[in-house]
């Protein structure tokens, strides 16, 4: 890393090796001084906060050096791609806080790409191959062992692309036969070792329908993309440092059949790779996380468990939280597993500034405040955000009968219980100072009632009624309150790194990742709030109302606890 001064506030600040790269080409004038980035995502499910974190990078980059970052959809296998995974990809990248410059497809140049294999077929550079998936990997070779050419390798020019020709149509059948580049079968980097680039898919194109029946792979559709576009930086993760020479190389080809002119290392995408995001107790792959999905193992991509961009939101984290964490880990050519301690910290740094405070009680049993007159009630001011002033107050309704925390009263308690308990006092927040004064049992001897006596000197706010108590509990009043369902979410998995088990994945799944609870109260204030807005449920956490909430059956999602408990849970 190495610093430089931030020339807007004077704010120094550090830079990633992406934006020293970029700052020094900028510097050299290369590209003419133009940036173009593009984010590139395939529309086969929804994307997830791996994916948060390229976009963090490609609109980060543009955004930073005055440059444009496009969006574009590298659909090219309509096997497992459809409209619905294009729409919320968009809607994911908006909400995040982004926004793009253009909007592209691959399939904007299936004909180019087409054109460019015909030219690589006619100078001997490509070819149809008849064999099986399975016997062209086996001749492949090894990492240290040269591969075994194909039968079909020098097949004449012609019927190449007769046989290409005859790909494309509905009658082609799939995995009868393939387009190969013809490259080197010795050359110790696999990619090399003529690499697939055409086969067929006889499934309807979300946006092409039934015009084509042989589609690119992604290696050979990808870096053209960029070159079609303009893409000044391809910027993508790890597992494509292999593949950077192969993509180099068509791009090398493609220019050569276009007949473009110029240094062959300058006006053209150069390729930079960072490390992924990968978190504790979770899963990144797609193939797995629809896996969850398409098995009913969850209720959906947007299950506030997954870690897809649309689960987060819908658990409640906030889009900046996300970013945040993600600026926090940063950007290295190492990959690491980052804790997911360190997301709920980031969230709950973000989320103690924007929360509104609420009362909620989630196990509730009965206080009665025996001296408190009947019938009374009295509106107590309750601050809907200590961290900002500008958001005011609110009222809560105080009366004789309330809900407490069942947790909150203990009947023999130990000295360190600052909480209720007979003969010592609590303050009941934004109310009054009570004394508990005793408790009635059912037959099995459990909790009915609680009793207390209070201070009517004791009001929050009142001069002279700031005497100190050890305890400060919170409350709802009875018949001023609403029913409520809450969702308690928890990690997905219950060890820590599930992808490096050799245990199936779906047998590592947390049983206590949700635990739902019916029979909670809230207060009334909390009634107009809706999905995605931040609240704060007093000493217990944060929430957000759930997508199934409706009038009447209202349904809240803990987003994440006050403090991190479940380091401390899985120690003992």
């Amino acid at each position: 890393m190495t610093e430089r001064i931030n020339t807007e506030d004077g704010e120094k600040k550090s830079l990633s090796f992406v934006e020293q790269i970029v700052e020094g080409e900028l510097a050299k004038g290369k590209n003419n001084g133009r940036i173009q980035t593009r984010f590139p995502p395939e529309p086969n499910g929804y994307i997830h906060i791996g994916h948060a974190k390229a976009i963090c990078m490609d609109f980060g980059i543009a955004d930073q050096f005055g440059g444009i970052c496009n969006l574009r959809f590298d659909d090219t296998n309509p096997s497992k791609e459809n409209t619905e995974y294009v729409d919320n990809i968009m809607n994911d990248i908006q909400w995040l806080g982004f926004k793009w410059g253009n909007v592209y497809y691959a399939s904007d140049y299936f004909k180019q790409l087409w054109d460019f294999a015909v030219w690589m077929i006619k100078q001997g550079l490509a070819y149809i191959d008849e064999q099986s998936s399975e016997q062209i990997a086996a001749q492949k070779g090894t990492p240290t062992q040269a591969g075994t050419a194909s039968p079909y390798r020098d097949r004449p020019v012609e019927e190449s692309l007769a046989l290409f020709n005859q790909m494309n149509t509905p009658e082609a059948i799939e995995g009868s036969m393939v387009l190969r580049a013809k490259l080197d079968m010795a050359n110790p980097n696999m990619h090399f070792r003529d690499p697939v680039i055409y086969r067929i898919i006889q499934t309807p194109h979300h946006r092409t329908g039934n015009q084509w029946h042989a589609y690119p792979m992604y290696d050979f559709a990808h870096g053209q993309s960029d070159y079609f576009e303009g893409v000044t930086h391809s910027i993508c993760t790890l597992e494509f440092v292999p593949h950077r020479p192969l993509y180099d190389k068509f791009i090398d080809l493609l220019k050569q059949y276009k007949g473009d002119e110029g240094d062959m290392n300058d006006n053209r995408p150069r390729q930079i790779e960072f490390n992924r995001l990968n978190l504790t107790y979770t899963v990144m792959s797609k193939r797995k996380l629809k896996a969850l999905v398409d098995e009913n193992l969850v209720s959906g991509w947007n299950d506030p468990r997954m870690p897809t961009v649309c689960g987060m939101r819908r658990r409640g984290y906030s889009a900046e939280s996300i970013r945040n964490f993600i600026k926090s880990i940063g950007y290295t050519k190492f990959d690491a597993l980052n804790d997911y301690a360190l997301l709920e910290s980031a969230v709950r740094d973000d989320l103690n500034k924007k929360a509104t405070r609420v009362s909620a009680v989630l196990n509730p049993v009965k206080l009665i405040i025996t001296n408190y007159p009947e019938g009374k009630k009295e509106d107590m001011e309750a601050v809907n955000n200590p961290e900002n002033e500008a958001e005011g107050t609110h009222a809560i309704t105080f009366s004789r009968e309330l809900w407490i925390e069942r947790d909150d009263f203990m009947e023999n308690a130990p000295s360190k219980f600052f909480r209720m308990t007979p003969g010592k006092e609590v303050r009941l927040k934004n109310a009054y100072i009570v004394m508990c004064t005793g408790c009635k049992k059912n037959a099995d001897g459990g909790i009915e009632e609680i009793y207390a006596e209070y201070d009517p000197d004791s009001k929050s706010g009142m001069e002279g009624a700031n005497r100190k108590v050890k305890g400060t509990l919170h409350w709802l009043s009875i018949g001023e309150c609403l029913p409520a369902e809450v969702r308690l979410y928890d990690r997905l998995f219950s060890v820590e790194n599930p992808s490096a088990s050799e245990q199936d994945f779906r047998e590592l799944l947390n049983p206590g990742s949700l635990t739902t609870l019916s029979g909670c109260y809230v207060e009334k204030y909390v009634e107009g709030k809706k999905a995605g807005d931040f609240l704060q449920f007093q000493r217990i956490g944060y929430f957000t109302v759930d997508t199934d909430s409706a009038p009447g059956k209202l349904v809240f999602n803990r987003t994440v606890g006050l403090k991190d408990t479940w380091a401390k849970i899985n120690k003992q």
